[in-house]
């Protein structure tokens, strides 16, 4: 790291932009500018840290090779209606579709939800902890009783420390094991073939947006920031808007 050069930075930074994606509807194609975001955050991190602990003297190789992309992350544009998001529950197997209904009464991220164990919910409070690295220490959610119900159920006869959503075999639900079974979900439900879980989480989160829940709700709902719930979500408030302006009729 103390030899590090900008020239080293860029030539990093070609290679990775020549990578092609694996899999989804990009697959065979260059990354976009979003997964270099994500990719390159970790090790400017890294970078950032040796310079903060004075493992190297200058930060300059990397202070403006690896600043962020602007305007890398796009709006999510499909957006499932309710019905469509129970015709996806209907068509996935029982463990999957417990994994879906959950994710879309608590629009948190997949692998956040995916994580979680059956200490992380609450059952005399009805809160449910994230334990979200994206979010900080973690956050609570309190849950309205239908919501909470759902997820007491969900963990009688588990121990504490087992997943609270579990696969058929018991394990932990993680990207891989998720990915087929949610595609052939979507193709049994006969859904456009790009739908994910996050979109999944987008249309819930959608809803939310536009029955007029305030931002920094649906930000501490998701586990992000109100910045980005108005970025990618603010457009949609129109209505809130309008209604409060008729208010103001005299």
């Amino acid at each position: 790291v103390s030899r590090l050069t900008p020239l080293q930075v860029e030539r990093w930074l070609d290679r990775l932009r020549e990578r092609k994606t694996k899999s989804g509807g990009n697959r065979g194609e260059k990354r976009t500018a979003s997964s270099l975001n994500r990719d390159v955050t970790p090790f400017r991190a890294a970078l950032n840290l040796a310079h903060d602990d004075a493992l190297v003297t200058s930060d300059f190789a990397w202070r403006v090779k690896l600043r962020p992309l602007k305007d890398a992350d796009r709006r999510r544009e499909l957006y499932l209606d309710r019905k469509q998001r129970s015709k996806l529950i209907e068509s996935a197997p029982a463990d999957l579709a417990l994994l879906l209904k959950a994710l879309s009464m608590v629009p948190v991220r997949p692998g956040a939800l995916a994580a979680l164990t059956v200490a992380d919910f609450d059952k005399r409070l009805g809160v449910l902890r994230i334990p979200d690295a994206k979010a900080g220490a973690g956050r609570g959610i309190k849950l309205p009783k239908p919501t909470a119900a759902f997820f007491a159920t969900a963990t009688k006869n588990k121990l504490p420390s087992a997943p609270l959503l579990a696969r058929a075999d018991g394990a932990a639900w993680n990207k891989d094991s998720w990915k087929w079974p949610v595609k052939e979900a979507v193709k049994a439900a006969k859904l456009p073939p790009e739908t994910t879980l996050y979109v999944m989480r987008h249309s819930v989160l959608t809803d939310l947006v536009h029955a007029g829940a305030d931002l920094l709700t649906v930000a501490q709902v998701a586990g992000t920031s109100v910045r980005m719930i108005e970025k990618h979500y603010g457009h949609m408030r129109g209505n809130v808007v309008a209604d409060a302006l008729a208010g103001l009729l005299l």
